[in-house]
């Protein structure tokens, strides 16, 4: 069974699981795959990525409280986030990737770090 680069149709010469002839190759089909999500997912994961940014530099040591100014100083996007957590409080944490929030009295939030399968 002969099998051909993704990119440019060639034939693959090496390992049994290779899908490109070359890095340029390679680079070329991701960067295509790239171009053709839309504007508003690009956007979107922008927003995403800034926002686990933001978290990650106000919460280094993995849980922390801040003041919703901190927020605001770091055009932090509150309309944004990958999923919720709902402890058995009723308390809904947002979380944008590993990183997570919650909203407390007086504008002050609780940041947490979820701990993954990957750190166990």
């Amino acid at each position: 069974m002969n099998k051909t680069c993704l990119d440019c149709k060639s034939a693959i010469k090496g390992r049994a699981d290779k899908k490109f002839c070359d890095d340029q190759c390679r680079s070329n089909y991701n960067n295509k795959i790239k171009t053709d999500h839309p504007t508003q997912i690009k956007t979107i994961n922008t927003i995403l990525l800034k926002n686990r940014k933001v978290l990650e530099k106000l919460n280094p040591d993995g849980k922390t409280k801040v003041s919703g100014v901190k927020f605001t100083q770091l055009s932090f996007n509150f309309k944004y986030f990958t999923h919720t957590y709902t402890n058995q409080k009723g308390d809904v944490y947002k979380f944008c990737y590993e990183f997570g929030y919650l909203k407390l009295e007086h504008d002050y939030y609780l940041l947490v770090k979820e701990k993954s399968a990957l750190e166990s």
